[in-house]
């Protein structure tokens, strides 16, 4: 079953999809996203839950995103 997050479609995991995910070499043992790129955009899955839903965004939505993040858009919400 699919639910909606936040405007995104997350759709479990399919074994052997084929992608190639990686993590961050900041990511502990306490667990972090992991991404893999797809024909058309970039996966992203919790790697605590790597059977569970994955949300895929296009090429232009994550490089946006990636973009606010350098930017600092998202830094308070990091202040503890």
């Amino acid at each position: 079953m699919n639910e909606a997050v936040h405007g995104r479609t997350a759709a479990p995991a399919e074994a052997g999809d084929g992608l190639e995910w990686r993590r961050a070499s900041y990511c502990g043992n306490s667990g972090c996203v992991e991404l893999a790129a797809t024909a058309d955009g970039v996966a992203v899955r919790d790697s605590k839950d790597p059977d569970g839903p994955v949300l895929r965004y296009g090429r232009g939505e994550f490089a946006a995103w990636v973009a606010a993040a350098k930017a600092g858009e998202f830094d308070d919400l990091c202040a503890g």
